[in-house]
């Protein structure tokens, strides 16, 4: 491809332009965009790369004559610092193609040409450029608040920049990871999770890199981790504040040189993976504790999407409930009958999205598809005593007691078939029956 270099800083200039020639591209540089607009006004161009803040004309006025003139069609990639990352994704929302920031290795520049190439010829489907989310039904209202979500999705989708969510327990930090992979160039690789919270500290770093035979008692053979199995794909680090602090400084590594070691060896692997993270916890109060590391912080935080709870964006309610009953439902018929809507508008949600889906669950279940405000007032006030009995240490009991009630609302729904109750709940006949002889209920 022809490439057009616009950087201020001569040094970087020239190694950036020398290392894209050794690639095989034919390369121009330019030292702001004033000469830029100049370089592309006398010939042809497949990319511009080009640094944000210069003199007489800025990245971001350079993207702007590109995208309004013939050369619309062009591909823009921006440099920028983690000062300017807002205006690198206004950049974005104006048409760049992504954006790496600095410091970065030349070479972090080549899989985006790469993923240039591919949009341009588009030879696979797995090839082809992401169509957006616009009709993606994971991110469900109307609200303000959904739609500033939305959009930063479809910005994140566009980019390969890491990304950290961040929200209160409930409001669906997983399914936004899973949108944004799913919207992305890496949508054909896999998507792999690891929750942070659920690995003690001694496990955790076998559980990202994996780990070489015989390098701990019981490691009896060779074991790929995390980073492995998400290789071009995306990374979901759930619960990100839940990383050891003596761990954190693997991660940066693997992060921002993109590769990594298992436990016990010494051979460097290749991380090509996107990461996103989330968090419900303050990271910059962490950090003031020395509980996190300000560099990771910085390497995870490229983009943000603050997830708003469900009490701020109550507007939403009738299009979630809609939702969510369609996927309890299974096709079976539902309806929600006005006061009964109030009442969901009208409550809290402490538990967020996550509570409402358990709450109309159980009342679909009870009340076989007719959902009234007499039947969500006992569920709702099941809710809070569960709530109270949580705080209060009796955490195992309340779960237990909510899964009873489960069971033997899933039996008076199919009037006592096991099997029809067990696909209504999800489960395996053999699981369902199991949870019935546990409680003693036949």
């Amino acid at each position: 491809m022809r490439i057009l270099v616009v950087e201020d800083e001569k040094i970087k200039r020239i190694t950036l332009a020398d290392d894209l020639a050794g690639q095989g591209h034919d390369v121009v540089a330019a030292a702001d965009g004033a000469e830029a607009l100049e370089r592309l006004a006398e010939g042809t161009f497949d990319v511009v790369v080009t640094d944000l803040k210069m003199p007489r004309i800025d990245g971001l006025e350079l993207l702007k004559r590109i995208k309004q003139g013939p050369l619309a069609d062009l591909e823009v990639i921006m440099m920028t610092a983690y000062g300017s990352i807002p205006v690198a994704v206004e950049a974005v929302k104006q048409g760049a193609f992504d954006f790496l920031t600095k410091p970065f290795r030349n070479e972090d520049l080549f899989p985006l040409l790469t993923r240039i190439e591919r949009k341009r010829t588009a030879t696979a489907p797995g090839d082809r450029p992401a169509a957006g989310i616009g009709a993606d039904a994971r991110v469900i209202g109307q609200s303000q608040a959904i739609g500033r979500v939305r959009r930063m999705v479809e910005i994140c989708a566009k980019t390969d920049a890491n990304v950290l969510l961040f929200g209160e327990t409930g409001v669906g930090k997983d399914l936004l990871a899973q949108t944004i992979h799913r919207a992305s160039h890496r949508a054909a690789f896999p998507f792999v999770k690891v929750g942070c919270t659920l690995f003690p500290p001694q496990l955790i770093e076998s559980e990202l890199y994996g780990h070489e035979k015989g390098s701990f008692t019981g490691a009896e053979q060779q074991r790929k981790g995390r980073f492995d199995l998400a290789e071009g794909g995306t990374l979901y680090l759930d619960d990100v504040d839940d990383i050891p602090l003596e761990q954190q400084s693997k991660l940066l590594r693997a992060i921002e040189e993109k590769v990594f070691e298992r436990v016990g060896g010494t051979t460097l692997i290749k991380a090509d993976v996107r990461i996103i993270a989330s968090t419900k916890k303050n990271l910059l109060e962490k950090i003031s504790r020395g509980e996190f590391r300000e560099d990771l912080y910085y390497r995870l935080d490229v983009l943000r999407i603050n997830i708003p709870p469900l009490r701020d964006r109550r507007e939403d309610v009738p299009a979630l409930t809609e939702h969510l009953l369609q996927r309890i439902a299974r096709g079976q018929p539902f309806a929600v009958e006005p006061p009964a809507l109030e009442l969901l508008q009208r409550h809290d949600w402490p538990g967020n999205v996550r509570e409402l889906l358990h709450t109309l669950e159980r009342a679909f279940l009870v009340g076989g598809g007719q959902i009234t405000a007499d039947l969500l007032g006992a569920e709702m006030e099941t809710n809070t005593a569960s709530a109270a009995r949580t705080l209060s240490g009796d955490f195992q009991s309340m779960i237990e007691q909510t899964e009873r009630e489960l069971l033997l609302a899933a039996l008076n729904a199919s009037g006592g078939n096991k099997s029809a109750a067990a696909a209504a709940l999800g489960m395996k006949p053999s699981t369902f029956r199991d949870k019935l002889a546990k409680y003693g209920l036949g």
